[in-house]
């Protein structure tokens, strides 16, 4: 036994539910236990296990008021008015933070915490046969940690970058040069993880039968944090940057490679198929509902995000089973409903959606038109439960700009004037109404977001139904397996065949084959424009959007200047844009800052304090 006496906290939480553990390994206890009688015991070697998997990100309320990237992209509007109440990101969105600023996350520091615990986990748990802990049960509990530790060094990578990487436990009596070191080249440490998680895929199983083991480390979800991250990998922001050139570490060691290298897309086109193959051999597939016989895409996008595994629902690949969505949900409900009324959603995404046609509004096949209002309701062959009778998707005078769009729109976006089945009656987001301003607590652009908010909460009564927080969907595996295959052989036919899947199931007509098929993009720039639309839409909210944006290295155009929604302060159902009393006029309502240091979130000052060996990421220090 090591005489090394380890403050312990004791969570008591089991291992299926990854909530706030309490920083399992940070708190000050009430006794100290030796690492030998943590080990010794089964609940304490379960705890330890739990803490691990605590920092697991809540991908609905994530670190409260920060939920992580969603807001940080062009998907999420929370109000500015909440910026009051600590809502930091609002700061970052207009460029107001440098490297002293706070991230609630701070996966900086936290994540070496839990790398560090699970080390200690690996060296130290050991059978039990008088509590039933077989040799068996150990060697799996190792590969989980193994696993939390690829996991974390993922999330370390793509909020960062480039990260001081260490094997294994550091004795703190080490010396300083092995203590305070600087950061490893970027593509060492994605080479590491790469055939790390792929060894794990071999050792930990694919499901668990017990419901009690749900989210704990899976073959599938070593598969689903390998193939995004190799993704990363091969995409512009750190395949041939030379904006990176001539970044190097303290050893003078260039942290990225800034030469273009194809293979990377290889990789990662091989990495997202594998785990597609994997996937689906295990039993995961796309979540479909019908009406009449035919896929309903309003249920089947809506409850893909609500329904469990026992309820149907394979297409999830890693999900955290506990997450805070009550705060996310009651953020998200109108003020007048008894919600806080003031977390939207952008214009950009919005106008991103396509029309019904599945054509974007850009098109000037489309269809769309802006102003004006409908004249008649507008229905479509559903069973989703949250339009007025007979499947009135809009009603009679609701804004041009809302009509003949896709399904997933509708899902994903609460405008003015939307039913609302709940209260019975639409939403009235103009200024003074039940749902309006002048109120912090109301959109502040004329949406509030609708996609992942349950329709059955309702925060005057307390009812929150429960829901999974997923983290990976074989969704997205398709969508990332479309576009690596692009980057590598753009006339390869799983691109279309992965692309007009989800097309399928979002409701809106295919690419080249089907009912009121559309002309196939016809050349590797126009797919990948294709495939990026898609991504925007689909994956809109769930955290990838502003991953995607830094990878493909457009924040400059996207996430930089004025920001549009609806009139806040119209009091009036009226477009007229000489009107200041009119809702329905495209108004800025923020502006954005986005530079090129903001592709990667700055080293805590104070950890460069403490460690002279580390470099500030690129152009933070200017």
């Amino acid at each position: 036994m090591k005489n090394i006496l380890m403050k312990i906290a004791t969570c008591i939480i089991g291992l299926a539910v990854l909530s706030s553990c309490s920083k399992f390994l940070d708190r000050m206890p009430d006794d100290q236990l030796t690492l030998e009688m943590v080990f010794n015991d089964k609940t304490r070697t379960e705890d330890w296990l739990a803490g691990i998997y605590s920092n697991i990100p809540d991908p609905y309320w994530g670190y409260t008021r920060d939920i992580v990237f969603d807001p940080l992209s062009d998907d999420m509007a929370p109000s500015t008015g909440w910026e009051q109440f600590g809502w930091t990101v609002i700061g970052k969105q207009t460029g107001n933070w440098n490297t002293l600023s706070d991230w609630q996350p701070n996966y900086w520091v936290e994540l070496p915490k839990r790398i560090r615990s699970a080390y200690i986990f690996i060296e130290n748990v050991k059978p039990n046969p008088a509590q039933l802990v077989s040799e068996e049960e150990v060697n799996l509990m190792r590969y989980e940690a193994r696993f939390m530790i690829a996991y974390y060094y993922s999330l370390l990578l793509d909020a960062y970058g480039a990260i001081p990487f260490t094997l294994g436990l550091t004795n703190p009596a080490a010396p300083e040069s092995e203590l305070m070191i600087g950061q490893t080249p970027f593509d060492e440490v994605i080479n590491w993880a790469d055939q790390e998680l792929l060894e794990l895929s071999t050792l930990l199983p694919s499901s668990y039968a017990a419901a009690q083991k749900y989210g704990r480390a899976t073959s599938i979800m070593c598969l689903a944090v390998r193939a995004r991250l190799l993704l990363f990998a091969a995409s512009p922001l750190v395949n041939g940057n030379a904006d990176y050139a001539d970044f190097v570490n303290n050893e003078g060691v260039p942290i990225y490679n800034s030469t273009y290298d194809a293979g990377k897309w290889e990789r990662a086109a091989r990495a997202c198929k594998q785990l597609i193959d994997a996937a689906e051999a295990a039993g995961h597939r796309l979540y479909y509902e019908y009406t009449d016989g035919r896929i309903d895409p309003f249920l089947s996008y809506q409850n893909m995000l609500f329904r469990r595994p026992q309820d149907g629902n394979h297409e999830i690949l890693f999900a955290r089973p506990d997450c805070n969505h009550w705060e996310y949900d009651k953020h998200a409900q109108p003020r007048g409903t008894g919600g806080n009324g003031g977390l939207g959603i952008t214009q950009s995404l919005v106008d991103a959606f396509f029309m019904e046609n599945g054509l974007p509004i850009d098109d000037p096949n489309s269809g769309y038109v802006e102003k004006g209002f409908s004249s008649e309701p507008e229905v479509r062959n559903t069973a989703w439960g949250e339009v007025q009778g007979g499947g009135q998707v809009t009603l009679a005078g609701t804004y041009n700009m809302y009509t003949h769009r896709e399904p997933r729109f509708y899902i994903s976006v609460l405008y003015n004037g939307a039913w609302y089945r709940r209260e019975g009656r639409t939403t009235e987001f103009y200024s003074g109404n039940w749902d309006g301003g002048p109120t912090h607590d109301a959109p502040q652009n004329g949406y509030l977001i609708r996609k992942k908010v349950h329709p059955d909460h309702d925060p005057r009564n307390g009812t929150n139904p429960y829901r999974p927080g997923i983290l990976y969907r074989l969704g997205e595996a398709y969508l990332n397996y479309a576009e690596a295959l692009n980057e590598t052989d753009p006339s390869h036919p799983d691109i279309l065949k992965y692309l007009n899947l989800i097309r399928e199931r979002g409701g809106i007509p295919q690419y080249g084959q089907g009912e009121d098929a559309l002309p196939i993009p016809a050349s590797q720039e126009a797919m990948r424009e294709a495939i990026r639309r898609e991504r925007r839409v689909e994956l809109n909210n769930e955290g990838i959007r502003y991953r995607d944006i830094r990878r493909w290295k457009i924040g400059e155009q996207t996430l930089n200047g004025d920001f549009y929604g609806m009139n806040f302060s119209g009091t009036q159902k009226d477009d007229d844009e000489n009107n200041p009393l009119a809702f329905f006029k495209r108004t800025v309502y923020q502006r954005r800052v986005f530079t090129k240091k903001n592709y990667w979130f700055p080293i805590p000052q104070g950890e460069i304090d403490k460690n002279p060996n580390l470099v500030q990421n690129p152009f933070w220090a200017e």
